[in-house]
């Protein structure tokens, strides 16, 4: 099951992304750059997240891991 996000208004921060999927900002940082982590960029230039995105990468790690074992 994703992890039950909570975003306020702007979506999630790069700390918010990273506390739901048990990460290190740097991870998120380094996924939302190689583009496997989808985000906006707010005017000030940080990161946003979508708790819809959020959940659509964890089930695409779920079915990656299903595929290979």
């Amino acid at each position: 099951m994703p992890p039950q996000v909570s975003p306020g208004p702007l979506g999630l921060s790069t700390s918010e992304a990273a506390r739901a999927l048990g990460v290190s900002i740097g991870t998120i940082r380094r996924w939302s750059d190689m583009g496997s982590l989808r985000a906006y960029r707010t005017p000030g230039g940080q990161r946003r997240f979508s708790s819809e995105e959020i959940e659509q990468f964890v089930r695409s790690l779920r079915e990656a891991e299903r595929s290979q074992g």
